[in-house]
């Protein structure tokens, strides 16, 4: 089967090839692809996704016309079926889900006129809103954090923006971790928002506020989330190495995915701790970055912050905080850093606590919108 990449992420390009994808009328497609990948996938393939994640190691993901119709479908029997905004890349996964689920709903889908702003995005939403037949036509839309805390930044103080928040019935919201504070302004301005994790390799978000969707399982092995079901990618093009360590399957025959993150399930609800190897050695101890990174966003002004590790003379290896400059000056940088400190400190240990606080413009991020992290870390040890 050919493999036609698609330059660029212009939803109405990717629109038209995932139709035709889909229905098996079509070439799959590469989104993302780099040049020296093979020209020819296996059957019922619908998409390539290349993407370079946070760590900056491509890594293209084969991804079925079944899996991201089961995706599709799973996701309409837990929230509804309806219309659906794009407000992000479409090139990247949670995006072309938004394509995958209007084009197995049979509807057409919207997207912003231009860059994503609150003025953008509010125009799209309001446009969606419509009535069949007397009844009214149900609007979603998925969204990363940070896109989420701008939305709730700008409608304090602009009742469109909050009516666009508003008048969908569900924002999917996911990508990385998001802070219990955005959630609650987001539950306090009337905003129906629903926490989604996955990955590419599980066709976008498999687990909506840490409940599997329909078929898909989750377990916790040595402290790893790892799942299963129908929405699994069939592994890694060209990477049949990769394919190994990243799928397996058990005794019974059944496939499942090692995410990488750690994990554990509470009352039969997942609770995602972070990356496992997303961990520095301070002091002699082991210190899980995303941990702390939880821990400074219950800050107030550090919301949107960015945690990183950096060689340190003293420790070995240290935490950073790193937040735009605009959202750290609400309050003082020596508070905010010794508030931060002080909550690490209480909650897992002296040696976990960051060690500076570094304010930036812009937070680097990746076509996706989650924190490039790379980026930021090396960022901040070019300061050091």
């Amino acid at each position: 089967m050919r493999l036609e990449p698609v330059i660029g992420d212009d939803p109405r390009d990717i629109m038209r090839g995932l139709r035709s994808a889909l229905h098996g009328a079509g070439p799959a497609l590469g989104l993302g692809m780099v040049h020296d990948l093979p020209a020819e996938v296996r059957a019922g393939t619908a998409v390539v996704v290349t993407t370079s994640g946070s760590t900056g190691v491509p890594k293209s993901v084969i991804l079925s016309r079944d899996a991201l119709t089961a995706s599709a479908m799973a996701t309409s029997a837990r929230i509804g079926d309806g219309a659906w905004l794009l407000a992000l890349p479409a090139s990247y996964v949670a995006g072309m889900q938004v394509l995958v689920r209007s084009i197995v709903a049979d509807r057409e889908p919207a997207w912003l006129t231009g860059a994503f702003t609150p003025q953008t995005f509010s125009a799209a939403a309001l446009m969606m809103v419509s009535t069949d037949q007397g009844i009214r036509v149900p609007t979603y839309t998925s969204l990363v954090p940070a896109q989420l805390s701008k939305l709730l930044d700008a409608a304090a103080e602009d009742s469109t923006v909050l009516a666009a928040l508003q008048s969908f019935e569900t924002i999917l919201v996911g990508g990385q971790a998001i802070a219990a504070a955005t959630l609650e302004r987001a539950e306090d301005a009337g905003v129906r928002v629903v926490r989604t994790y996955g990955s590419t390799e599980t066709s976008g978000g498999c687990i909506y506020d840490g409940q599997p969707l329909r078929g898909v399982s989750v377990r916790i092995t040595d402290g790893e989330v790892q799942v299963a079901g129908p929405t699994l990618a069939d592994g890694y093009l060209a990477d049949s190495a990769a394919t190994e360590a990243a799928f397996l399957r058990d005794e019974s025959g059944t496939r499942w995915y090692r995410t990488g993150d750690a994990g554990i399930i509470e009352d039969g609800i997942l609770r995602v701790r972070g990356r496992i190897d997303n961990v520095i050695v301070s002091g002699g101890i082991n210190v899980s970055l995303d941990r702390v990174e939880r821990i400074v966003r219950t800050i107030p002004g550090l919301e949107s912050a960015v945690v990183v590790g950096v060689s340190d003379d003293r420790w070995g290896e240290a935490s950073v905080v790193v937040v735009p400059r605009g959202e750290a000056l609400r309050r003082s940088e020596s508070t905010q850093l010794e508030e931060a400190r002080v909550a690490v400190s209480e909650q897992i240990g002296a040696h976990a606590r960051p060690t500076r606080l570094v304010l930036v413009d812009d937070l680097a991020t990746l076509p996706s919108g989650k924190p490039d992290r790379e980026t930021i870390r090396a960022a901040v040890a070019a300061l050091h």
